[in-house]
Formats: C-alpha cells, structure tokens, sequence
C-alpha cells in the first residue's frame, strides 16, 4: 500500500506543472468565445457587387468598362431602347450605358433630343457629340401613352393601363399593382409615394396624369381577419399585428377604432391610417 500511495503521490513542482497545465488547457477552450465577446463581425457591404452586376447586366454579360472607347462610330440612332453595343459604339462607357438602361427601367423614355442630356452620366461634351445624331421619331413611344388631360384611376387600371402614364413602364406599373393589393386600393394620390422607387421627382411628373376613386378600396374585417391576412398590410409590422390579434382573442371583437387604443403599441398616427381600411 505504501508503494503505491509513493508511486502515485506528486512532488510540489510536479503538481505546479500540472496546474499550469489545466489552466494552458482551460485558455485555448475559452479562447473562441472570449473572442466572440471583444470582435464584431462587420456586415457584409453588397453596394459595390450590385453595382457591378447592374453594369454587366446592362452590357449583355460582357466585361465592364468604365473609359469611353476612343474612336467611336457615329450613326444616326434613336436613344430608345438602343441596344448597350451600340451605345458602346457611340463612344459611351459601360458606367454611362448602365445609367441609361436604369432610366427606361424606371420607365424614362426621350422625347426630344434635349432628354438625353438630362442624364446626370452624360457629359456635356457627350451629348455636343452626340446631338447631330439624335434621331427621335414623333410617334415614338407616344402612341400608349395618355394625351394631355387625360387621366387613369389608380385603382382599378392593371399594370397595362399604368404603363400608359408618362414616366411609369412595366417595372414600375408592377410595384403600383403589388403594393395596391397589399394595402387594399389607394385612399390619395400622396399614397403613391410609398412605392419603391417613386421619389418626390417622379411623383410630381405622373401626379397630374391619375385620379383616385377611394371608394374601390378593399377593406379588412378586423373581427374575422387572421395573422397571415393581416400581416401583408404594409403599415402594420408584425409585432403590431400580433398584438391586435391577440387582443381580440382576450378581449372580443372590437365595436370601434376607439377599442383598438388600448393597444400599447398602436400610436394615434397608426390608428389613424389604418381606420380606412377596417370594418367593424
């Protein structure tokens, strides 16, 4: 027994190293989260990559080219829906021709020569050189689009109807009718500025060309409607919707707006743009 208790006791500079050992051990374990805690991962910055997609897009797949090429080949040519090689051919970069093909998917279209210099990428002495050339046929791209005083009602032109307002093609048509069906039908024209992509500028160039007849909105029964029904209305978030869902269960139906104050995180703004488009 003294044998063993000699072979298996451990001399004081023996038990030393084994701590210095565990605790050698214990830091390499703790070393991934301790630096968990003191590094933050930086999100990943997607700008420069979509843009350089929306350049190769624009340029048929082909590599991208931001210099001008040095001896362009003038012809005469309509600028609408001119195809990336020709531009390339007039002498523009793959930046200015990306620019360009972004503008008529917002669904810019040129009407007279002058429109081509309003594109902030083409310089003055890009269009000096380019203007002889411009050739705009007076129908072009007028024939669909409305006459002056005319007008088309928001809700319930489809996305064919739409594309017949100056300024707005088939992209834009798409996100009117998408957001349209997501809020129930437009109650003003202002509503038009929270689709995507209608800023203040764009808005004021189709503003005078709509009208809105706010009786064809759709309403929501507020006492029947479900989460997934309630959730797509876009001034709604989640939380929000949530929480009136769950307060009809515990409380009843609602009789009025009023009911729905007693709802934290339903501010008098919220209550009043949504009021619209409830029925009791």
């Amino acid at each position: 027994m003294k044998a063993v208790k000699n072979y298996l006791s451990l001399t004081k500079k023996e038990w030393n190293g084994m701590v210095g050992v565990i605790i050698i051990i214990a830091l390499i374990l703790a070393a991934p989260y301790i630096y968990k805690q003191f590094q933050t991962d930086k999100p990943t910055d997607f700008k420069d990559f979509d843009k350089a997609v929306a350049l190769l897009n624009a340029n048929g797949g082909a590599p991208v080219n931001e210099t001008p090429i040095i001896n362009p080949v003038m012809f005469g040519f309509n600028p609408n829906g001119l195809p990336p090689n020709k531009w390339r051919q007039l002498g523009l970069s793959d930046k200015q021709i990306a620019t360009i093909k972004n503008y008529e998917a917002k669904g810019g279209h040129f009407y007279k020569p002058e429109d081509v210099k309003k594109i902030y990428a083409i310089t003055a002495a890009d269009y000096t050189r380019l203007k002889p050339y411009i050739n705009i046929p007076e129908d072009t791209y007028t024939d669909n689009k409305l006459k002056p005083g005319v007008v088309i009602e928001i809700n319930t032109a489809d996305s064919a109807k739409l594309t017949q307002i100056r300024g707005i093609g088939a992209a834009f048509a798409k996100r009117i009718v998408e957001y349209r069906t997501r809020l129930g039908g437009f109650l003003n024209k202002d509503q038009l500025k929270e689709v995507y992509g209608i800023d203040a500028e764009k808005y004021e160039q189709l503003k005078d060309q709509v009208n809105i007849n706010p009786s064809r909105i759709s309403k929501i029964k507020i006492n029947e409607v479900d989460f997934e029904g309630l959730r797509r209305f876009p001034y709604l978030t989640n939380k929000q919707t949530n929480a009136i869902i769950q307060y009809r269960k515990q409380h009843g139906n609602y009789q009025s707006i009023a009911d729905m104050q007693n709802i934290v995180i339903l501010d008098a703004d919220i209550l009043r743009k949504i009021e619209p488009y409830i029925v009791f």
